[in-house]
């Protein structure tokens, strides 16, 4: 299936957008380890926090899944049962690998599989340490998708991340709530910290002593109930459609600003962007709106610490790349080969397809901005970020576009293209 994309003069409106990915999925984990009952509001019904929710489930705990909220019933730190089946984590790498932590310290054998992407996303930076902390985990080739892991004594490591990854450091934390004595994971840079902040308001004692975080293992965890604010994720598209479209404005509401999360609006900002911080509110997470104004856009270097604060926002950055004025050098963003696709070629490839002048590098990108870009037949990979990404650019091209399987989108922002409709017509 094919989705046909015009071009449009402007944006208007507000927005809402899905709630964050990384906190629906560890409210749910987390939640099944409590104590108690978690009513998870703002829940994101994407495919992939459907699959965190089916893999527990089959773990004996139960899940309520209505409109308006999810229950967990929590089974307690040492309550899951052993799964009769095998558990499939769909698309999502971040079920697949923090499950992977969790299940290292069950009594229970257990089998974790996903679909022909995850198949082929690389485990073993995730095997590794947790094998030091005892975990008896192997996996097809040795590092891939399907994991077998089987019930093992795990102890406290010190760790030192090889990059900076939120999904790596979860992991290990999560091993960690199993393991004999304390677990420390030392960060090259700050990622994004939801793991933390949830286990510290369950009860558990995390402590941070500037890179280093360090899990005591708590006797239990008590529910609570966690409000998961808007994804900066998905509400990276509206921000850069609304710049790079003339005489634009939206305000997207509730979205979730944490430190760790909010590297796009700071490159954004340093390329040229007027997005206003509103409302400004949250304990646990920051929450704020923000309304974001058409700008004359300039290109920048982005790369260093900020990548992990950015890192699935890349792809819509390098669309607002390729309509700034000047080059943009995207660096450091190796992590990018090894998500739903090769993003670094993804992009590279269909920007091109557009005119954009941008070459792919080992570790990213440079993008020469400023030259009009043309409709174009769009691939999305199968890949969620990509095709929502071309989408951005499609509005902005003279002609116009179409992208081949637009359902994808539907991991984690299902009423992506209607959302878009709606602000092309101004209501």
């Amino acid at each position: 299936m094919h989705l046909t994309r015009f071009p449009v003069s402007s944006l208007r409106g507000t927005v809402t957008v899905p709630g964050d990915k990384s906190i629906s999925h560890r409210a749910v984990m987390l939640g099944a380890l409590a104590e108690g009952t978690t009513r998870i509001t703002g829940f994101l019904m994407g495919e992939d926090c459907l699959s965190t929710i089916s893999c527990f489930r089959k773990m004996g705990v139960e899940i309520d899944v209505s409109d308006e909220q999810v229950v967990v019933h929590g089974a307690g730190l040492h309550g899951l049962r052993a799964p009769s089946e095998l558990l499939y984590t769909g698309n999502s790498g971040t079920t697949t690998r923090l499950l992977c932590g969790i299940l290292a310290g069950q009594p229970f054998s257990s089998v974790l599989n996903g679909d022909a992407s995850i198949q082929k996303r690389p485990m073993g930076r995730i095997i590794q340490p947790l094998r030091q902390m005892g975990a008896d985990i192997d996996g097809k080739d040795g590092n891939l998708c399907p994991l077998t892991i089987r019930p093992a004594s795990l102890s406290g490591i010190r760790y030192v991340l090889p990059v900076a990854s939120a999904q790596l450091k979860s992991a290990i934390l999560l091993a960690g709530l199993f393991a004999d004595g304390q677990t420390t994971v030392i960060e090259p840079a700050p990622s994004r910290d939801h793991t933390e902040r949830m286990l510290r308001g369950l009860g558990a004692s995390v402590e941070t002593d500037g890179s280093a975080i360090t899990l005591t293992p708590p006797e239990t965890l008590r529910a609570v109930d966690v409000e998961v604010p808007g994804d900066i994720s998905s509400a990276a598209y509206f921000l850069v459609a609304g710049l790079i479209l003339p005489d634009s404005e939206l305000i997207i509401r509730n979205v979730g600003v944490n430190p760790t999360r909010t590297g796009i609006l700071d490159a954004l900002e340093a390329m040229g962007a007027d997005i206003e911080r509103l409302n400004e509110r949250g304990e646990v997470e920051p929450i704020c709106d923000l309304r974001v104004r058409s700008s004359r856009l300039h290109g920048t270097e982005i790369g260093g610490d900020i990548i992990p604060r950015l890192i699935d926002e890349l792809p819509v950055l390098a669309v607002a790349a390729a309509f700034a004025e000047g080059e943009t050098v995207i660096r450091d963003a190796q992590e990018l080969k090894v998500k739903e696709s090769d993003r670094i070629a993804a992009m590279t490839a269909e920007l091109a397809r557009a005119g954009a002048d941008v070459r792919g590098t080992e570790d990213g990108m440079i993008i020469r901005g400023g030259r009009p870009l043309h409709g174009a037949d769009f691939c999305s990979y199968a890949d969620h970020r990509i095709a929502m990404s071309m989408a951005i650019c499609a509005l902005a091209c003279e002609g116009a576009s179409s992208i081949d399987d637009p359902a994808c989108v539907a991991i984690s922002y299902p009423a992506f293209f209607d959302t878009l409709d709606r602000l092309q017509h101004n209501e």
